[in-house]
């Protein structure tokens, strides 16, 4: 049995270099994703702050993410704009990794996060506007291979770094010893990992003081240095397409990857179609829209807000409930939940490959948020079990990891590709992220851990009753749809008893 048809196979053919290039710079965004969590005490150290204030590194990178992925549409009018804006987001990337181990305050840091919080962005949406445009009907597959990436990134990233992470305290201060650090070993790799998802765990942890004077002994910027010379061929990749693209000004005679005519996008480069969140809510570009096509929008994006802010408050919290009544999980065992989540994600979409192209994007989206919904019951069900705990959020991570590309494709393909679709749902996936996890963590500090199961549970079932609204509200659109072309060749075929 072959994967791919021969259609599908030569459209491939056709785009290879594109998509390859593509599929980099969501390498890139992994990358940079993941390595704040498990660097976060050393650059506390490096930049001499407290847990407090290192937090909101946290918070830049994250609202500078969701202001990147709202204005990436804006540059996706030509081919031009959009590797040009890829290349330099990807470079910046570099760049910021190469000049972290310079920031020595907090401030300086926060602003390094929240100019590589934006270019991730733009990546994001970029990204995925362009593979949307180049395969339209097709996209599935190749978008599931593109969210591939960045868990293949964000595998990477820490395993860069743990060599380099310190294992005492590294802040040695004048006056005290090591053997007399407020922090032992254990207690660094208990505070990492309840930080790991994006610093929201800040009130289990504020209990341990760190010295914030004396003299700084971490190794971490190596860690950052590396980063930054493996993500180098990412722009250089771009800049290459750009050369075969004949995008370059110096280099006008280069040989062109695509005919004018043989890619999809050719008839929508003209700038219509996506832009940025405030451009589509352009009211002469919305007028005579049937309702809808709205509903389409607002439905997608809140299932996706939901199933993102799922994944960032399981990634964020599984730390904090394992290690809380009642199962009291060792703090090194429950530092393998996350790692266990983000891998089974990574293959979970690597997976999804072969599923969506074997499936068609409803019944796979199906199966996962049902998937979701039945593992959440289980975990509440066994919530006294710690091998049940890591089974569970290895079936979890494989359930919902197909939910975003599944969903982009389903939604661009009902609205013809001629909306906002991809700029409104990877907009609300990176909102959800950031929301869901302070509303997770908010209850989990007044309720308890055990609230953390609770809340996810609750959000996966109103995402599934989310998506059945949404196929019934398809199945409208899809119908007035095909009333009106009836009506066209109605109004365009002649009156043969006419006079």
């Amino acid at each position: 049995m072959k994967l791919l048809d021969e259609r599908v196979w030569a459209l491939f053919k056709r785009n290879w270099y594109q998509t390859l290039t593509y599929w980099s710079v969501f390498f890139s965004f992994g990358l940079c994703i993941a390595f704040l969590g498990p660097t976060i005490l050393d650059l506390r150290c490096q930049t001499q702050s407290t847990l407090q204030q290192i937090t909101w590194v946290f918070f830049s990178q994250q609202f500078f993410l969701l202001v990147g992925s709202s204005l990436g549409g804006l540059f996706k009018k030509t081919l031009l704009s959009s590797l040009s804006a890829l290349f330099s987001c990807t470079l910046i990337i570099s760049l910021v990794f190469a000049i972290i181990p310079l920031c020595h305050h907090v401030i300086l840091l926060s602003i390094a996060m929240a100019i590589a919080g934006k270019a991730m962005g733009v990546i994001d949406t970029i990204a995925n506007l362009q593979l949307v445009k180049m395969y339209q009907r097709d996209s599935a597959i190749f978008l599931q291979a593109l969210h591939f990436f960045i868990g293949l990134g964000a595998l990477v990233s820490p395993l860069v770094a743990d060599p380099f992470l310190a294992e005492d305290s590294c802040v040695l201060g004048t006056n005290w010893t090591t053997n007399s650090s407020s922090s032992s070993s254990a207690d660094l790799h208990h505070l990492r990992s309840s930080m790991a998802g994006h610093g929201t765990a800040l009130h289990n942890i504020s209990q341990y003081p760190l010295h914030t004077e004396g003299t700084v002994i971490t190794r971490v910027s190596y860690a950052f240095w590396i980063m930054a010379l493996i993500n180098l061929p990412v722009p250089a990749a771009v800049l290459t397409l750009m050369y075969y693209e004949r995008l370059l000004p110096c280099f006008s005679n280069s040989p062109r990857l695509l005919a004018k005519d043989s890619s999809p996008s050719s008839a929508e480069d003209s700038g219509q179609g996506h832009g940025s969140v405030f451009n589509c809510c352009n009211p002469a570009k919305l007028r005579g829209r049937p309702p809808t096509f709205f509903l389409l929008h607002i439905l997608g994006g809140a299932i996706l807000f939901i199933t993102d802010g799922i994944i960032g408050s399981y990634a964020g919290f599984v730390y904090t409930y394992a290690v809380s009544p009642p199962l009291l999980m060792g703090h090194k065992t429950a530092g393998y939940l996350d790692s266990v989540f983000w891998a089974a994600i990574t293959a979970g979409r690597l997976a999804s490959i072969y599923l969506s192209y074997r499936y068609t994007a409803p019944r796979l989206l199906t199966f996962s948020l049902v998937g979701v919904i039945l593992v959440q019951c289980m975990l509440l069900i066994f919530y006294t079990s710690c091998v049940f705990l890591f089974i569970g959020t290895c079936v979890l991570g494989l359930c919902i990891s197909s939910v975003f590309p599944s969903l982009l494709a389903f939604i661009e393909d009902l609205l013809n590709y001629k909306g906002c679709a991809t700029t409104v749902l990877v907009t609300s996936a990176s909102t959800g992220e950031m929301i869901l996890q302070l509303i997770v963590g908010s209850v989990i500090h007044s309720q308890g851990s055990y609230a953390f199961l609770l809340c996810c549970t609750i959000a996966s079932f109103i995402g599934f009753c989310l998506f059945l609204l949404l196929l019934y509200v398809q199945h409208i659109h899809r119908n007035g749809d095909t009333d009106s072309t009836k009506n066209t060749d109605m109004k365009e075929k002649p009156n043969p008893g006419g006079s």
